[in-house]
């Protein structure tokens, strides 16, 4: 399953890419995340709790930061077991200035099993954007709290 779009932080790419690479904001923004413990080389074992339509669970696994090209792009991977089922997905995340701020493109693929897989492709797509924003969300509140704390800058 597919999914993609852009969404546009309110900072210059230099600092998106910082906060991309910040594993305290990564667990912050990440929806559902409970852990995050790095491993060492951008991967980390990682605790989320999801819901897909009717389906709960926790997913125990491993996000890894990969094919980095500062600041410019980097892929995220995700592999997580639980009760649910299994998921195996990537996304590559490509940073474009703009105009003081930054377009952040993604394009990502998951594979899901399991009870997961029963709620069919068109509810975990829809699923997955709304993941997708609220992670971006949570990110550009990161930049405000940033600024908050450094007096505006």
């Amino acid at each position: 399953m597919k999914v993609e779009g852009q969404y546009t932080i309110d900072a210059p790419r230099d600092r998106v890419w910082a906060l991309l690479n910040d594993p305290g904001v990564l667990q912050r923004a990440t929806p559902g995340c409970r852990e995050l413990h790095p491993l060492g080389d951008d991967r980390y074992r990682a605790v989320l709790e999801l819901a897909v339509g009717p389906v709960r669970g926790t997913f125990e696994g491993q996000v890894s930061i990969t094919d980095k090209a500062p600041p410019e792009r980097l892929t995220l991977r995700v592999e997580g077991a639980g009760r649910p089922g299994t998921v195996r997905a990537s996304g590559e995340l490509r940073l474009e200035p703009q105009d003081g701020r930054t377009v952040v493109h993604y394009v990502g693929d998951a594979q899901v099993t399991g009870v997961l897989m029963s709620v069919g492709h068109r509810l975990f797509g829809g699923v997955a954007k709304q993941l997708a924003g609220q992670f971006f969300a949570a990110l550009q509140r990161e930049v405000e709290r940033a600024q908050q704390a450094g007096g505006g800058t």
